[in-house]
């Protein structure tokens, strides 16, 4: 029904500028995903609005120009980057005879290679199907519709019809699986706790290394290419950290710029892993002229996933690709370590990562004595699912006295969740370290 494009096909990219927005880098990454598609990019046709046009997106005369553009150059897709409707994509279709796709769509295919696992291919198949199920006019214009009148009556249901019901019916039956999968994490999570087990999650730009630092930390065999969306499906290993312990170090999906909400949706329980962990190492490609526009795209991701109070650690990855840069920790005003310069390919640094791994996993744990009143029994039951409580002690009055050893950022949920709890820690002044 819908013929998606094959690697080395010949495509022309549009773009628009708007003014409020970095378009330059957008583009430049729109021809690296292209790319990384293995697509051929004949030409690309640029223009300028205020806001997109309703019916092209782009103007009637940059449409016209585009349409010209395809006879002559002999291109068999438009590339379009940025988020069509389904009438744009169709208008342009009709108008340039030529297969139309969207940003949206281009990601969607090149995550639908890149999978691997079943998990991963379920969670693209989810998105794919959210993103058709609102375009599914245009692959069957040429079949008959219901028609309303007497002798004008279709055969019943149409084909438009049940594909849609059909669409529906796949996407409950992935959301049931994934729901599966998302209440398997969570018990491997909860087997984390009790095992007082943290998580350090890896997240970044695409293409910033992260699997390849991942590799060097873990002495594991997880792909790793110099390409966009190299790593889809979320891979755990067990690494070991002075003075901490064991840790469980997490590689996780590239961010980029607009990554696409159903996307979002349907890796949730991939991005759980990074929501729930104890400390986010954000890898940055440190050679690329655009990190801090890379920084910021990342640090929208996590704020749009829930990630963004997380305590952060930014490695500065590839310093091999720039003149005389030297493996370094950088610290804030209270020595607190906020960015290591490495070298995940050549291993340089990796030394300072742990030690930087040391100091603030170390203060990620909160070590104190709290004594609960007895109608506050619910808290002392939420500690122990947390498995945070080391020692207790039963008083006749029914109170407990409690020796609590837990992560940071759990006890902040927790006095997010519970206000007993703040106020507790300030009128019996409770020490932690």
């Amino acid at each position: 029904m819908f013929e998606r494009y094959k690697g080395g096909e010949r495509a022309l990219l549009v773009h628009v500028f708007f003014p409020q927005e970095n378009d330059i880098e957008d583009l430049r990454e729109f021809e690296v995903l292209v790319s990384s598609a293995q697509i051929d990019i004949l030409d690309i046709i640029t223009t300028s609005r205020k806001i997109p046009q309703a019916k092209y997106f782009v103007g009637e005369g940059k449409a016209q120009e585009i349409a010209e553009k395809v006879k002559e150059l002999d291109a068999s897709v438009i590339l379009v980057n940025h988020t069509l409707t389904p009438t744009q994509e169709r208008n342009l279709e009709q108008l340039c005879e030529c297969r139309v796709v969207d940003r949206t769509g281009l990601i969607l295919d090149i995550f639908a290679q890149r999978a691997r696992t079943h998990e991963g291919k379920l969670q693209v198949e989810l998105a794919q199907l959210q993103y058709l199920s609102t375009r599914l006019v245009r692959g069957w214009t040429h079949l008959e519709r219901q028609k309303g009148g007497i002798g004008l009556r279709g055969p019943g249901e149409t084909q438009l019809e049940t594909d849609r019901r059909l669409i529906k019916q796949r996407i409950q039956l992935i959301l049931s699986r994934l729901d599966k999968v998302e209440k398997q994490r969570g018990q491997n999570r909860q087997a984390r706790y009790k095992a007082d087990l943290s998580t350090v999650s890896l997240v970044g730009y695409t293409n910033a290394g992260k699997s390849t630092l991942f590799n060097a930390l873990t002495h594991a065999d997880v792909y790793a290419a110099d390409q966009l969306f190299a790593t889809l499906d979320p891979t755990l290993r067990r690494i070991t950290v002075k003075d901490v312990g064991e840790v469980v170090l997490a590689d996780t999906v590239g961010f980029i710029r607009h990554l696409p909400h159903d996307l979002i949706a349907a890796f949730k329980a991939t991005l759980l892993e990074t929501q729930e962990a104890a400390l986010l190492l954000h890898v940055v490609d440190a050679s690329d002229p655009n990190l801090l526009d890379n920084i910021k795209a990342v640090d929208d991701v996590l704020a749009e996933i829930g990630a963004h109070d997380i305590p952060t650690l930014l490695v500065m990855n590839k310093i091999d690709l720039i003149d005389g840069k030297k493996p370094a920790i950088d610290r804030d005003e209270n020595g607190l370590p906020i960015r290591v310069w490495v070298s995940a390919q050549n291993g340089l640094g990796l030394d300072l990562l742990y030690i930087a791994l040391t100091e603030r996993l170390s203060r990620q744990i909160k070590v104190c004595r709290l004594s609960l009143p007895a109608y506050l029994a619910r808290l002392r039951s939420r500690f122990y699912a947390l498995n945070a409580v080391e020692d207790e002690i039963i008083n006749e009055d029914g109170s407990f006295d409690l020796q609590i050893r837990i992560q940071l950022i759990e006890w902040n949920r927790l006095s997010k969740q519970e206000p007993d709890l703040v106020y507790l820690t300030q009128t019996q002044q409770v020490n932690h370290r």
